[in-house]
């Protein structure tokens, strides 16, 4: 499959959180267990939000030293990244890499950026840098981040939509990210159809587990006769 999903795919998607769909990607794909989601903790701004999907626009950002460009190339800089991420296919999810020594001297994503994104068609971001305003950032707007901070400091763009690296996952421009509280995933666009089945094989299995722990006299005994029925679904 390639190109990009219906309506119908992005909402079904969406139903389920993260460890679900990394679940799933990793039934169908055994060869991504251990690949392509994020591996070190993220800060959600809005934890209450649910899960996000949608397609990746990648930059690079530094903070702890001036940008060598002057400010009209800076301002020119800007502009081409807002044009950028603002491109199709929608929604989509802004994925930026810190590259200073220290990610998160200063915050890229604050009041006026998630505005400004958000109003561009983004559904959310991810960055292993920092983030700040938490209360004044725009309604709905799904930002994980590395840590919080204050100050953006000196924080400018280094790159656009170059192949980033956040937390461990690895991320082209288009890539189609899932993502909430627990962190994010790429989802490889091939796999998409196969992930229905499998959540449903996943969630019968899981039920068979859990109606058993949390029934009256649960014992060893009962976890290995769930175990084995959870095993034998298909």
């Amino acid at each position: 499959m390639t190109g990009t999903l219906t309506a119908k795919q992005l909402a079904f998607l969406a139903r389920y959180d993260t460890p679900t769909v990394c679940n799933a990607v990793e039934m169908v794909a055994p060869e991504r267990q251990a690949i392509g989601f994020t591996t070190a903790p993220l800060v959600p701004a809005h934890p209450e939000l649910p899960p996000m999907v949608g397609y990746a626009r990648t930059a690079t950002i530094r903070a702890m030293q001036p940008s060598a460009l002057s400010a009209a190339a800076q301002r020119d800089k800007r502009i081409a990244y807002y044009e950028y991420i603002a491109g199709p296919p929608h929604p989509t999810i802004i994925v930026i890499q810190d590259l200073d020594p220290h990610p998160g001297f200063g915050a890229f994503w604050g009041e006026v950026q998630t505005a400004v994104h958000k109003g561009l068609g983004a559904v959310g971001g991810i960055t292993n840098g920092s983030m700040r305003d938490i209360e004044q950032q725009a309604p709905g707007f799904n930002l994980l981040a590395g840590s919080i901070g204050p100050s953006h400091a000196h924080v400018h763009l280094a790159d656009i939509g170059g192949q980033v690296n956040v937390c461990g996952m690895v991320v082209q421009h288009g890539d189609l990210i899932h993502a909430d509280r627990h962190g994010a995933v790429v989802i490889p666009l091939g796999l998409v159809d196969r992930l229905a089945p499998a959540i449903e094989t996943i969630m019968r299995r899981e039920k068979v587990i859990l109606d058993a722990a949390r029934s009256p006299g649960f014992d060893v005994g009962r976890l290995k006769s769930a175990m084995k029925g959870a095993a034998d679904i298909h």
